[in-house]
């Protein structure tokens, strides 16, 4: 849980590097809690608000989306990747592939262009 809220402490922070750890164990967590809203949804026969999504669903994947989207780009950036790559999902299917790829990637070594490598400094691992 503590790689969860480190990317939540962070919530629209697109500047620097964040290594595989981070952002799998982030995006983890992310789609368990996502499962468990859904679940409730059903469960307490919500109302939907999106095609599939019930309110809970729905509510949690606003409030998820941009730490999402700035871990993946910091991800990005820990390969010496510009942020922008991550528009290359919106290319089905292969898109989203290549950015598969992209976060299954070990971290450039050393410091890059966006910062130094997360690594080396273990200051993202905190208590809750």
């Amino acid at each position: 849980m503590n790689w969860y809220f480190a990317v939540l402490s962070k919530y629209a922070q697109f500047q620097g590097r964040s290594r595989r750890k981070e952002f799998w164990f982030f995006t983890l967590i992310n789609a368990f809690i996502s499962m468990v809203c859904s679940f409730a949804d059903t469960t307490l026969q919500l109302p939907v608000l999106v095609e599939g999504y019930g309110v809970l669903a729905a509510l949690y994947a606003a409030f998820a989306f941009i730490p999402t989207v700035a871990v993946t780009v910091r991800r990005l950036h820990d390969q010496d990747r510009t942020g922008w790559w991550a528009l290359i999902m919106l290319i089905p299917i292969v898109g989203i592939l290549v950015l598969l790829y992209f976060m299954l990637q070990d971290s450039t070594v050393g410091n890059n262009r966006f910062g130094s490598n997360p690594k080396q400094n273990n200051s993202t691992t905190f208590s809750v």
